[in-house]
């Protein structure tokens, strides 16, 4: 097996351990009835992160060192486009995401009635947007590796 084929083989891995997981995280709270449910989902969601992080730098890691090893890579155009694509739903974690999440975890720590709040579900439909503009993303980077339409 070649560095590159190496380079291939982690990086498809990366991609289901890193991205497949962020495509259900707001189903896996979505059917929360109560507040003991709703922070054992989002202790799911926390615990599946991990690997969301993980796969998604292994992902970035390896896309750039295949682009590396191969510098015509750097000038075909669905090459580039999912680059792009990538540091854009990167830069949605710290910037959106993390901000919407934080009265999030606020409310599931100070709230101790097991009624959700009504509060909680204008907060989540929020984060849940932009987690759904980041999916959209990952699917369009997907769609492009899969497919190398330019």
């Amino acid at each position: 097996m070649t560095l590159y084929a190496f380079l291939v083989f982690i990086h498809i891995f990366s991609a289901i351990l890193g991205m497949g997981p962020g495509f259900v995280m707001i189903y896996i709270v979505k059917n929360a009835t109560n507040m003991n449910e709703l922070r054992h989902a989002y202790s799911i969601r926390n615990r599946l992160h991990i690997f969301v992080m993980v796969g998604g730098t292994l992902l970035l890691i390896t896309g750039l060192l295949m682009g590396v090893l191969n510098p015509l890579l750097f000038q075909a155009g669905w090459y580039v486009a999912s680059l792009v694509l990538f540091l854009i739903a990167l830069a949605l974690g710290p910037t959106f995401l993390s901000s919407r999440s934080k009265p999030i975890k606020a409310l599931l720590e100070s709230q101790s009635e097991e009624r959700i709040p009504d509060e909680y579900y204008p907060l989540a439909k929020k984060l849940f947007f932009f987690e759904r503009i980041e999916n959209v993303i990952f699917m369009v980077v997907i769609a492009l590796m899969i497919t190398k339409p330019f």
